[in-house]
């Protein structure tokens, strides 16, 4: 089996501005992105019927995709095939009085004589989705100010601790920004999908501050030593989580393949954000900020 070699960046020929330009780019590209979201969809992202509400149906028809589409008085949200199964779909509706799924039996045609058109369905109410959500922002917000109060326990400083939480914040809204261009809903379980990135970013943050402010040695020495061992780690995840997308997509799982895909893209943000943004802040710290 190859062996993943992490080659050594000679990064004393960017200076801090240049190293922390990118993901601080990238940041502000990702902040346009949910302001011109929360234009759109009225919240950052859009979403899901976990959050908005809505009605959910699992089908079985020998009608096509754009027949399915038109077999209801009102327009479904999305219709989505299941890959691992034939003349099965997913239908999404958006909160509504008509009964979805009376208008299924009645508009569609059965597989076979012995089983009907709707298979499973499942209803959120507008109020319970409004509820739901809260909790998963309040989910979100105690993660991240648990993580932050850890750095500062932690380091006992200002600037490494700060690191941390700017570092994570970006691994946050990249993903999220993300979500709005691959249109993938927040449900409660891509909430999940974020919740391991504040994990993942908070390992390998906490990872480069302890080698460099802790442990002996050249600064760029420790700085590579972190950076083998995190990139290697974060690479292998990334590695395992685009191989789920891509299976999840085979089998028409569409919520496992969201958060592959999800965290595929904050640990990419993760490695950007870590050896990029906080290694600058870091190296600012260490031989400019302390002599002062």
């Amino acid at each position: 089996m190859g062996k993943l070699e992490v080659p050594e960046i000679d990064y004393t020929r960017y200076t801090n501005r240049q190293l922390a330009a990118v993901p601080l780019a990238v940041l502000a590209f990702a902040l346009l992105i949910l302001a011109g979201g929360y234009l759109v969809y009225g919240s950052p992202v859009a979403l899901g019927m976990d959050f908005a509400g809505g009605t959910e149906l699992t089908i079985e028809t020998t009608a096509s995709e754009s027949e399915v589409e038109s077999a209801f008085s009102v327009e479904p949200e999305s219709v989505q095939a299941i890959q691992a199964a034939d003349n099965q779909y997913i239908v999404q509706f958006a909160p509504t009085d008509a009964d979805v799924s009376d208008e299924a039996e009645a508009n569609l045609e059965p597989v076979s004589e012995d089983r009907g058109v709707v298979q499973l369905s499942a209803t959120t109410s507008a109020s319970f989705g409004a509820g739901a959500q809260q909790t998963a922002l309040l989910g979100l917000g105690a993660a991240f100010v648990g993580m932050s109060i850890l750095a500062f326990i932690l380091f006992r400083s200002f600037v490494p601790s700060v690191a941390i939480v700017a570092s994570a914040f970006s691994d946050l809204v990249i993903p999220l920004a993300f979500m709005n261009i691959a249109n993938i809903p927040l449900s409660l379980g891509t909430v999940a999908g974020l919740l391991l990135i504040i994990g993942y970013s908070v390992d390998s943050d906490i990872l480069l501050n302890n080698h460099i402010l802790r442990r002996g040695g050249d600064f760029y020495e420790s700085s590579h030593r972190a950076i083998r061992t995190g990139v290697t780690m974060t690479v292998t995840s990334m590695s395992a989580m685009l191989v789920m997308a891509i299976a999840a997509w085979a089998l028409g799982v569409e919520l496992l393949m969201s958060i592959g895909l999800i965290l595929f893209v904050g640990l990419a943000a993760d490695l950007m954000n870590t050896y990029l943004l906080n290694f600058s802040l870091l190296r600012w710290y260490k031989f400019e900020g302390i002599a002062r």
